[in-house]
């Protein structure tokens, strides 16, 4: 049976994805400077959309990132103003002539008004809209740039729900900033420009909130901490340059029927925490699947599913059970 496409209901309150999209064919078309530019849309759009970024990795075939996304609340017109125009920040004529006509009908809440705020007001607190625009405004930039015409994405995009709070938030977030780590790029997330993890030791006090939100908030100082702790286990320094475990260190641990640590295990590839649907408690995963079947009526026998036993993963748990081998 194939596992139902899982969309948080808004009576769970905020939630969290882990939403990753790749270029076409996978080919390798990203220079430093391109991922700069989708770097700085990555923090606009979001602020467009009301989304808080936890962190974020850019490579150079694709991108991960993890948001946070809050309840649909009613926006005032003055904070929808002013995202748009934060996301026009140089309007064309055109733009800056029909943005008065709106100011003006705003005023008087006249048909044109309402028209404009229930549009833009779709787009807010909504991961789908905010990949959707994304997506757009750097394939127009590229493509100009790049004098070239077409898709750049290979797929809308991929997403897995992550319950948004404690642990799991932790453990995905460094996953995310370990990309760099497994593809070789740097020993240490701090070394690779684009990422998150990177931008917070930088300074950057959005980064640094980001990350905050699921490291205890408080002091950077304490909260780069904590995050190091994931990052590299028991200890704060980096390892050698390079991937994950081994297949023969994998072997070994199997055999003698033992686990890997978090810190090496997250510089392996988990397919659970690209293709698993939802992750975790068994609780979370569980009131997703009851919501689902509330609004659509459906039953099926689809439950919470462990992670394999090679690491301590807690109580952590996905809804879909991978194809391909899980870890590598």
């Amino acid at each position: 049976m194939r596992t139902p496409r899982i969309k948080v209901a808004p009576e769970l309150g905020e939630a969290a994805y882990h939403c990753m999209t790749r270029t076409v064919n996978g080919e390798r078309l990203f220079t430093d400077l391109d991922k700069e530019v989708l770097r700085k849309q990555l923090w606009v759009v979001a602020e467009f959309c009301g989304l808080q970024i936890v962190t974020y990795q850019i490579l150079s075939n694709h991108f991960h990132i993890l948001v946070r996304v809050p309840k649909k609340i009613a926006i005032a017109d003055e904070e929808l103003l002013r995202r748009y125009r934060l996301l026009h920040p140089r309007p064309t004529r055109y733009q800056t002539a029909r943005l008065e006509v709106i100011e003006s009908q705003l005023a008087a809440n006249g048909p044109d008004a309402v028209a404009w705020r229930i549009r833009v007001s779709a787009l807010m607190g909504d991961v789908s809209q905010y990949m959707k625009l994304l997506k757009q405004r750097f394939s127009i930039w590229f493509n100009k740039c790049h004098q070239r015409f077409g898709t750049l994405w290979s797929e809308r995009f991929r997403s897995v729900l992550v319950e948004g709070k404690g642990e799991v938030l932790r453990t995905m977030a460094a996953y995310i900033d370990l990309n760099c780590v497994r593809a070789g790029l740097a020993g240490d997330p701090k070394d690779y420009r684009f990422g998150g993890y990177a931008e917070a030791v930088a300074g950057s006090s959005l980064a640094r909130a980001g990350l905050g939100s699921v490291c205890g908030g408080g002091e950077w100082t304490e909260t780069q901490l904590n995050y190091r702790q994931i990052l590299f286990g028991t200890g704060v320094r980096p390892r050698a340059k390079g991937g994950g475990v081994s297949v023969e260190a994998f072997e070994r641990v199997l055999e003698a029927g033992g686990k890997l640590a978090l810190a090496d295990i997250l510089r392996c590839r988990i397919r659970y925490f690209t293709h698993g649907a939802v992750l975790g408690g068994s609780a979370f995963v569980e009131s997703q699947l009851a919501a689902y079947r509330i609004r659509t009526g459906r039953r099926n026998g689809i439950g919470p599913r462990a992670l394999p036993a090679i690491a301590d993963w807690g109580d952590l748990a996905v809804l879909r059970k991978v194809r391909r081998a899980a870890l590598g």
